[in-house]
């Protein structure tokens, strides 16, 4: 059977076939897909974890207890799980484990775009990359062999381009693979990482990082694709396909084991090839490797080291023509900024809190667009959870009591329960406002701890925001509805002159959580022109020649605007 499959549905069709019977992660564009397909499989057990570091912890449970394991994150999610990560290469594995790592080149929905490639030689373990589809299917089991056999985690990389992007993967190319049987066997000596036996762990890591470096000398993941030998091209993942298409005459080495490298392979190629070229996306990780070597190869060059690469991109950095057409640039085209969505909960948040006039720290999610006109009322975002950590430290260096932090409910729960009672702790006075909107919304809606449900979609206790928030040592806690601006604001000013630290919960479901209804609001004759409903920046909301207009398609009902007008302008239009 032939389908059409993004590289995140093969990742999870080929984990499939490889036996996995453990996944596990954290919601992060762009690796979020690879958990919700696994999460349909028969007998496969998956689920979302608090984050990254807990999804790791919980896969490496899994592993010493006999089920191959995969656990899936984004680049940014693997420094939340670099702890275990780092201690798992010396302990080992049981059955199979490995860790997709998906990279944002570009930054598509990323605060920055490291390469984690040097993850893997800093922990010393092997690294895959999959250049396509198929090979995001194929190469799934070879990495759990690879696991199993040199006792070690494996990171398998892969890229926005290549987790979206649809290619042709045969499904019955390959029969499904007969994990061998992995019982645990009790080894506190292999396991338990005290420092006497962490230090003999870390010379079996070295013992284990030689055989593999044999073994990428030889492994059919690495290959040798000749062509005309006066270009040789050294590339891997998704590079490899820009690569392709930029340089379709020259001879390739395709490196699908990216750590460790095959250095004699490497050599011998370089030594039959006339000019030895490097393309790969972001840093210069291939090319400082192989000039370490002793061998000459030319870059890409830094101009083409940030953002994602494309095949005009390689042929300007590389000095070659293209004869191929290209589509011209078209010039005063409208630009389309990132906005909350109309009726989004969020909004009035960041309209009460600029109006304020307090420091905004804010997070990682949608509402991080309130950082963009017209609301402009966020200070700073870090990672995920740092908003908090932020407020304390700004208050403490500037004195002022006139912070707040702001935190989705699932980035609540991710990272933001421990700087929390940092808070309480070290007697911090910053209002935290946590925006429950019941889901993660940023990467497609997925269910957390908060929303009383599971990546499965069977029902789970639902974290109590406000028993969590008084039980760490909070006082004054309040939950708002945030289409209620008069009382928003009126809690917002509670919490700031609170002698202590306070919780504001801000709770409305993400409105593409429900059906739009059939309540719209319009702006009658009576409008004066203020523009004050403008300062909300909602998409449904427009300027024309003497007033304000509200497109009735677009809006969604939540009346905010009325409640707004100061001159009882904005009306409701229909109601069911």
């Amino acid at each position: 059977m032939k389908l059409l499959l993004s590289g995140n549905e093969a990742i999870a069709e080929g984990a499939r076939r490889a036996g996995v019977t453990v996944a596990c992660g954290y919601p992060g564009t762009p690796s979020t897909e690879i958990l919700e397909n696994i999460a349909s499989m028969e007998g496969v057990y998956a689920q979302w974890s608090p984050n990254e570091k807990v999804a790791l912890e919980v896969g490496i449970g899994a592993s010493l207890g006999g089920a191959r394991t995969l656990v899936a994150m984004k680049h940014v999610g693997l420094n939340v799980a670099a702890d275990p990560l780092f201690t798992v290469a010396y302990t080992g594995v049981n059955a199979g484990l490995v860790i997709v790592s998906a990279d944002d080149p570009g930054m598509h929905s990323s605060q920055n775009e490291q390469d984690n490639r040097y993850y893997a030689v800093a922990a010393k373990v092997p690294m895959v990359e999959p250049s396509d589809s198929t090979e995001a299917y194929d190469y799934i089991a070879e990495a759990f062999r690879i696991s199993e056999e040199y006792d070690v985690p494996v990171i398998y990389r892969t890229t926005t381009r290549l987790a979206h992007s649809k290619s042709i993967v045969d499904l019955d190319g390959e029969s499904p693979v007969e994990p061998p049987a992995r019982a645990y066997q009790k080894d506190s000596r292999k396991y338990v990482m005290i420092p006497a036996n962490a230090r003999q762990r870390r010379v079996s890591l070295d013992e284990r990082t030689k055989r593999l470096k044999k073994y990428a000398e030889t492994t059919p993941l690495n290959g040798v694709e000749w062509g005309d030998t006066r270009i040789g091209v050294v590339t891997s993942g998704m590079a490899y396909q820009y690569a392709r298409e930029a340089f379709p005459n020259a001879s390739f080495l395709k490196l699908g084991l990216t750590n460790p490298l095959p250095e004699a392979l490497i050599s011998d190629f370089a030594s039959k090839v006339k000019e030895l070229f490097v393309v790969e996306e972001l840093a210069p990780y291939l090319e400082e490797r192989i000039k370490l070597l002793g061998i000459a190869v030319t870059g890409k060059g830094a101009e083409a080291s940030i953002g994602e690469l494309n095949v005009e991109r390689i042929r300007r950095a590389f000095g070659v023509n293209s004869e191929a057409e290209t589509v011209p640039e078209v010039e005063g085209l409208p630009v389309r900024p990132p906005m909350l969505c109309p009726g989004c909960a969020h909004r009035g948040v960041f309209y009460a809190l600029r109006k304020a006039k307090v420091a905004v720290m804010g997070d990682i999610g949608c509402y991080t667009l309130g950082v963009l006109p017209p609301l402009e009322a966020m200070d700073t975002c870090i990672c995920m959870g740092a908003g908090i950590g932020n407020a304390l430290g700004f208050e403490k260096a500037t004195g002022r009591r006139d912070v707040v932090a702001v935190i989705g409910d699932s980035t609540f729960v991710h990272s933001g329960i421990t700087p929390l009672i940092d808070i309480v702790y070290n007697g911090g006075l910053e209002t935290v406002v946590i925006l429950d909107n019941r889901t993660t919304a940023m990467t497609g809606r997925q269910d957390h701890p908060g929303t009383g449900r599971t990546l499965i979609g069977s029902e789970a206790p639902e974290l109590d925001f406000e028993n969590l928030a008084k039980a760490v040592g909070v006082r004054l806690v309040r939950v708002v509805d945030p289409y209620e601006l008069d009382e928003l604001e009126s809690v917002i000013k509670e919490a700031i002159a609170h002698e202590g630290p306070a919780v504001v919960i801000s709770r409305r479901p993400c409105v593409l959580l429900e059906k739009k209804t059939n309540v719209a609001y319009l702006v009658d004759e009576s409008c004066t022109d203020c523009r004050r409903c403008l300062r909300l920046g909602c998409p449904a909301i427009s300027k024309v020649e003497g007033g304000v207009v509200i497109d009735a398609a677009l809006c969604y009902g939540c009346g905010v605007c009325a409640g707004l007008c100061k001159f009882d302008s904005i009306k409701r239009l229909a109601d069911d």
